[in-house]
């Protein structure tokens, strides 16, 4: 990798590095083969380092030895050269090319720094009247590659995550040939529509549909659920996740960019790629710090003349002033705590897509709830049984028997009670569904029918008008058994509250913010979904292209909003909102609008983002100030502003202080924490 290529890729701070297609090894590669190359640097110029301070005039006096012999010093300017050149190099190159595109920077501030020290030493080897700062140089130069290894550690920590996401995948499939002979082949030359067969115990190679066999799959990796769960034929199953029990044959569905698993490592290369103000502040502040250490020092240099001090003084206190202004810690305030937070909210299952919302994610105040699939779990559940005489055992028994062959979101939550409860069910035959009324079979040589209200009422059954009254209010879906003919009991169901859901509220209200919720549903079926879960403010019966304006109008109360929905059809909402969330269950990531997926459609980590954002943004402005403070209290020193008093800032401790200022924000965005 040339010298340029590698500072090229390095100089924006690895935030806006192209990913073209999913070459994720190759980057990985690219990214470690930079941060070796500057570790080499580091370790070579520090190994000569050690001489240059030896050979150093102001090193012996300051530690009070003596060691001289013939041409010392231009066997000190030999080193000194060879760590200006090689361990200087990214930096040189890096002001050249910010120079070249009419922009300095960074590099083109530490660039300036280790020039002006190299050129003025040199001229002092060579018989100008001084002190030659080589150490200084030498130190400089090794504080800087130190800086720069630690930060790119960071950002390679930081794309770990990346890294373990396409580990998940396998590299070999076994297709099935026409005549269903095995044939191992790479994933990559799989095909749409191509039968693939997945024994247990192995991972998944693609996303595809369930032809044969059943199985429970652990998705826990991808989506974060941690109880593996039971599919068969006609289900889907994501690349990635791991098939435990059965044999399967998948038919391949989605290959490449559009597999979940593609998706979200789209979603972290973005995470990792986006700049936040925060950062395009410490870029600008380097840039107006560039043109201030031309100007002090040009402005030093002509007061000290001016004053009647010699030409060499004169120089001695530009040069301090030109290597003060360097403010290498102000390079590492932004990224360093920008690559610690995007670690931590990744192994915390948070994508963050949008790094400027995610910091404004600090000052949300109201957080909009869409229901279904956010607060709920978008399936049905049984919340009541009400028998007529018998027990509720013997109830679920009768219609969970006549359920099990039927296809509804419906029949799924009885026949899921009745499995909680551990209730051995009838054959069921001679099944038959009744359009718009419900199902009969026959159970135990018994006829059973689960049947809707309508049909009560049409065929005039008696049951207990009041309780239907009370559970209908609630929002629940009723469904009454009968068994050959005789009205037994009801069963309701609803779609069942999260309880994450209950404990998100709970915790966004201990900090102060507002829960709303926001629903296409009913009125009553949102006021008993709220009620549940403790939310006061409800918007129901609203249209999906109505949600973006509900959301302005809670804007336009003076609240900053965080919009929480499955990222469909509540992708205006999301992009209207100041944040937008998007609660990532299935392969439903939505990609297109939000600024955070939630990876674990877990509604809790709401108050993770929020607690992270703050944290990020704290570290931050505690970072900036540690760094532009050092500048604001050695420029004036280094300058001679108190030099009547007899106090002048020597290069020496101006090199200290910046190294200090630059291990301090270091360690203090190495202490970020996620709660």
């Amino acid at each position: 990798m040339s010298e340029e290529h590698s500072h090229e890729k390095h100089k924006e701070h690895h935030h806006e590095e192209s990913h073209e297609g999913h070459d994720h090894s190759h980057e990985g590669h690219d990214h470690g083969a930079m941060i070796d190359d500057f570790k080499r640097r580091f370790y070579i110029s520090l190994i000569i380092t050690i001489p240059i301070l030896v050979l150093s005039p102001m090193i012996q006096e300051l530690l009070g030895f003596s060691f001289t012999f013939p041409f010392d010093q231009y066997v000190l300017f030999g080193l000194a050269t060879f760590v200006f050149f090689y361990g200087g190099w990214p930096f040189l190159t890096g002001a050249l090319d910010e120079l070249k595109n009419k922009n300095p920077g960074m590099m083109t501030l530490i660039g300036l720094a280790i020039f002006v020290a190299y050129a003025y030493s040199s001229l002092v080897v060579f018989g100008w009247s001084g002190r030659n700062f080589f150490w200084e140089l030498a130190t400089l130069i090794d504080i800087m590659l130190l800086g720069h290894w630690i930060e790119m550690k960071s950002v390679m920590g930081a794309s770990n995550a990346l890294q373990e996401l396409v580990k998940l995948m396998p590299s070999e499939a076994h297709r099935l040939t026409e005549d269903d002979q095995v044939e191992d082949v790479p994933v990559h030359e799989l095909k749409e529509n191509d039968r693939v067969l997945v024994k247990p115990g192995e991972k998944i190679p693609v996303d595809g549909k369930i032809i044969d066999g059943k199985s429970a799959i652990d998705e826990s990796m991808l989506t974060g659920e941690s109880v593996p769960v039971e599919k068969e034929a006609g289900e889907e199953v994501i690349g990635g996740s791991i098939n435990k029990e059965g044999s399967l044959t998948l038919e391949v569905e989605k290959l490449g960019d559009d597999t979940y698993l593609s998706q979200v490592i789209t979603l972290v290369e973005e995470a990792q790629n986006s700049k936040s103000k925060a950062q395009d502040f410490a870029n600008r502040a380097a840039k107006w710090l560039f043109y201030l250490a031309l100007g002090a020092g040009i402005t030093t240099f002509v007061v000290w003349l001016a004053l009647g001090f010699s030409l060499d003084v004169a120089l001695e206190r530009m040069v301090t002033v030109m290597v003060i202004t360097c403010p290498h810690a102000l390079g590492l305030a932004a990224p360093l705590v920008v690559a610690v937070s995007t670690s931590l909210s990744a192994k915390q299952g948070l994508l963050i897509r949008n790094r400027t919302q995610f910091e404004n994610a600090r000052n949300v105040d109201a957080v909009i709830f869409d229901k279904t699939g956010t607060l709920t779990k978008g399936e049905f559940g049984v919340t009541d049984l009400i028998p007529e005489e018998d027990d509720e055992k013997n109830l679920l028994y009768w219609a969970a028997s006549a359920e099990q062959n039927s296809e509804h979101p419906l029949a799924q939550g009885i026949l899921t009670e009745a499995e909680d409860r551990g209730i051995s069910l009838g054959k069921v035959e001679d099944f038959d569904s009744v359009t718009g009324k419900g199902l009969k079979g026959t159970v135990d040589g018994k006829e059973v029918k689960v049947m809707s209200p309508g049909y009560m009422k049409e065929h005039d059954h008696d049951y207990d008008q009041d309780t239907f009254s009370r559970l209908s209010e609630e929002g629940k879906t009723v469904v009454f058994v009968l068994v050959d003919d005789n009205y037994i009991g009801m069963v309701a169901l609803a779609d069942m509250v999260r309880d994450s859901a209950k404990q998100a509220v709970s915790e966004l209200k201990e900090r102060g913010i507002h829960s709303i919720m926001l629903t296409g549903d009913h009125q009553r079926v949102a006021d008993w979904v709220a009620e549940q879960i403790g939310i006061d403010e409800v918007y129901a019966e609203v249209m999906p292209d109505h949600k973006a304006d509900q959301v302005k109008k809670v804007q336009a109360e003076g609240r900053k909003v965080a919009m929480t929905g499955d990222g469909i059809n509540d992708a205006p909402a999301l992009a209207t909102a100041d944040v937008g969330i998007a609660i990532g269950s299935g392969t439903d990531v939505a990609v297109e609008t939000a600024d955070i997926v939630l990876v674990k459609s877990n509604p809790r980590d709401i108050v993770s983002i929020v607690t992270l954002s703050k944290n990020t943004y704290k570290k931050m402005v505690q970072n900036l100030w540690w760094a532009a403070g050092y500048n604001i209290f050695s420029i004036p020193l280094a300058a001679g502003v108190l030099a009547p008093v007899g106090i002048v800032l020597s290069p020496a401790v101006g090199a200290v202080l910046m190294s200090l200022s630059t291990v301090i924000v270091a360690i203090n965005a190495k202490l970020l924490k996620a709660s």
